[in-house]
C-alpha cells in the first residue's frame, strides 16, 4: 500500500479563502489500518509472502486449518503484521500484549480455488476486518483513520492454503509496519474508542506529517490528526492522482483552519491514498494539523 503525504501553510481570514503553499510530495509505506489507518491498515495486499520466524510460534498453528478463536491476545511485533500467516503463541490478555483478535471465520465460496496472493483479498479484508474493526472499537470510519490503532488480517499458511485450509484471523494492534514498537494493549480494546482518548489518537512528532512514525498524542507531537475527507463512493471510480491530491489539500487546507479556530497562519499536513487502497475499498483522506504539543 502506498500514500502520499504533504502539507502547506495558510494566512487565514475568518473564512480561510488564502492560497496556501503546498510542500513537494512524498511518498512512504503505511499499514492501511485504516490508517490508520491508519488506516493504516493491514491489508491482504500489503502484507509480503515471506513465512514467519522465530521461536514465538505455536507448533500446532503454523498450518492449521481451522479458523482460531476471538478474543484471543498475542505479542505481535511490527515484522510480524507484515506477513500473510501468523502462528505467534497467544497470552493471557491480562499480562502484557500487543494485539488482540476481534473476528475470525471462513473465505467466502468466491476465495475456494484462489491463489494465495489473490488481488482480491484486500478487498475483503478492507471490507471484513475494516467494518469490524469500527464496530468492535466503537469508532466511525474518521476517528478509526485518526487513531494509532490499526488491524491486521492474517490467512492460513501456504502449505495450509494448498490443503484447501480457507479462514481468515482480523487483529487490532498499536501501529504498523512503519512503528518502532507496537504499543501494549490493555486487557481488553472492545469499545476502548468509544472515548477519543489522546493515549489512542494519532499524532506525528516530526518536521513533516512523513518525517516520523506515528505516536499517540498523550506524547509530545508536531502534527495531529483532526479530520478526515470523503473522496467518493463505493461504486465510483478511481478520479486519478491530481485529482484525489488537490481535493485533500483545497479540503485539509479549510478544515484545519476550521479546527484550529481561524488563527492569522498555520500549517497544516495530509495523506492521500492511491489507486490499490480505493480498489480495496478507501476512500479517504486524513488532515494533520500543526500543534507543537
Amino acid at each position: 500500500m502506498r500514500i502520499r503525504a504533504t502539507g502547506g501553510s495558510r494566512r487565514a481570514r475568518r473564512t480561510p479563502v488564502a492560497a496556501g503553499r503546498p510542500a513537494a510530495p512524498a511518498r512512504t509505506a503505511l499499514l492501511a489500518t485504516v490508517l490508520a489507518a491508519a488506516l493504516a491498515t493491514g491489508l491482504a495486499g500489503c502484507q509480503s509472502d515471506a513465512a514467519p520466524q522465530g521461536s514465538n510460534l505455536d507448533p500446532a498453528q503454523v498450518d492449521a486449518t481451522d479458523p482460531p478463536d476471538t478474543g484471543e491476545c498475542r505479542m505481535l511485533t511490527p515484522s510480524d503484521i507484515e506477513q500473510p500467516s501468523n502462528a505467534s503463541r497467544t497470552v493471557p490478555c491480562e499480562d502484557p500484549h500487543t494485539a488482540e483478535t476481534f473476528a475470525t471465520g471462513r473465505l467466502p465460496a468466491e476465495f475456494a480455488d484462489a491463489a494465495y496472493d489473490d488481488d482480491r483479498l484486500a478487498a475483503f479484508a478492507y471490507a471484513t476486518c475494516g467494518q469490524e474493526f469500527m464496530d468492535f472499537l466503537g469508532a466511525d470510519e474518521s476517528l478509526a483513520m485518526r487513531s494509532v490503532l490499526s488491524w491486521t488480517m492474517y490467512r492460513p499458511s501456504r502449505t495450509a492454503w494448498d490443503q484447501g485450509a480457507r479462514w481468515y484471523r482480523c487483529d487490532v494492534v498499536g501501529g504498523g509496519p512503519t512503528s518502532r514498537t507496537l504499543l501494549a494493549l490493555p486487557a481488553r480494546t472492545k469499545g476502548l474508542m468509544r472515548k477519543a482518548d489522546d493515549d489512542w489518537m494519532a499524532c506525528v512528532k516530526g518536521a513533516s506529517v512523513d518525517s516520523a512514525p506515528r505516536v499517540p498524542c498523550s506524547q509530545r507531537h508536531s502534527f495531529r490528526a483532526v479530520t478526515t475527507i470523503k473522496l467518493g463512493g463505493p461504486e465510483d471510480d478511481y478520479p486519478g492522482d491530481e485529482v484525489v491530491a488537490e481535493r485533500t489539500r483545497g479540503f485539509c487546507g479549510d478544515s484545519v483552519g476550521a479546527w484550529l479556530g481561524y488563527p492569522p497562519r498555520y500549517s497544516f499536513g495530509y495523506t492521500w491514498f492511491g489507486r490499490a487502497d480505493w480498489e480495496s475499498g478507501n476512500r479517504r483522506s486524513v488532515c494533520w494539523a500543526r500543534t507543537d504539543q
